[in-house]
């Protein structure tokens, strides 16, 4: 009895650990690095304790309840493709009902965090709930999802300095184009993994949008990411470290695009993957210039 008790709350844990992507740490590395360069540019290199601990734990939050409402979303059509059909939802190790309660539990642990903040930033997590909710949705009615993606996994940038310094200056809403637009760039390639996948089921995304100028597209993207980071690091008088995260990360840029030559769907993964060195380099040079 004691065995099949055990047994039971194992196989529970897996499926929360493959709901909430635990054992897929990516996601939140790709959200995390830029709420760090928000959180450090709005401190001048000194955030407090309790905003590192804040935002680094509601990063992890946020990432996990947005895979489990993503998984809710696509529960009926997750089965039909190849990559995603041993999700827990589709193979029964979790029921619907269930994933929307373990959501409602990572929300009510974000709003806790959330409410040892200012009145300001609370108000403005308002807006980052909406975007992590509706996010999943979009790719039924839009071919620009990751757009909204990028505006999700942005949003705590915008907190990050409202908390930090009492209002968003422009220098904020330059990271934050600077990031959604890195986001739609490393999603599309993400997207042409399943993009045959999703032309069958009718999902949409900027991969099926692009179609044959997807990898232009993304070059495009990256550049303006590129551009946009400069700009922040001329506005805030950095140095050559900053600078060098740069031009390291236009050659990871470079390495992707070499990788998604052939659209290859294991070689487009590992580009997408390769956008984590990316978001820890430019963090690299922001924490370097405050040292």
């Amino acid at each position: 009895m004691t065995q099949s008790v055990s047994q039971s709350w194992q196989q529970k844990w897996l499926a929360v650990k493959q709901i909430t992507r635990m054992d897929k740490p990516i996601g939140t590395y790709l959200l995390l690095w830029p709420t760090l360069w928000a959180l450090w540019i709005a401190s001048d290199g000194m955030p407090s304790l309790h905003h590192l601990l804040v935002f680094s734990l509601g990063v992890f939050i946020m990432r996990s309840a947005g895979c489990v409402i993503n998984d809710y979303a696509d529960r009926h059509v997750d089965g039909k493709v190849k990559r995603t059909a041993e999700r827990p939802l589709v193979s029964g190790a979790m029921t619907s009902e269930q994933a929307l309660s373990l959501f409602a539990f990572l929300i009510g642990g974000a709003l806790a965090l959330v409410l040892t903040l200012s009145f300001y930033t609370i108000q403005l997590s308002v807006c980052a709930l909406l975007l992590a909710a509706c996010y999943p949705f979009m790719k039924r009615y839009t071919h620009l999802p990751q757009v909204v993606l990028g505006a999700a996994f942005s949003w705590g940038m915008i907190m990050a300095f409202a908390e930090t310094m009492g209002e968003v200056p422009l220098i904020a809403w330059l990271l934050f184009s600077a990031n959604l637009l890195w986001t739609v760039a490393y999603d599309t390639m993400y997207a042409m993994v399943d993009r045959d996948d999703d032309i069958l089921i009718g999902v949409k995304s900027t991969a099926i949008l692009f179609a044959e100028r997807d990898k232009r597209v993304v070059g495009l993207l990256q550049l303006l990411t590129l551009a946009l980071l400069f700009t922040v690091g001329d506005m805030l008088a950095f140095g050559w470290p900053y600078q060098l995260a740069l031009v390291i990360s236009a050659g990871f840029f470079c390495y992707q695009q070499m990788l998604i030559a052939n659209r290859e769907r294991s070689r487009c993964f590992q580009a997408f993957l390769n956008n984590h060195w990316v978001g820890l380099v430019v963090f690299a040079g922001i924490y370097i210039e405050y040292l």
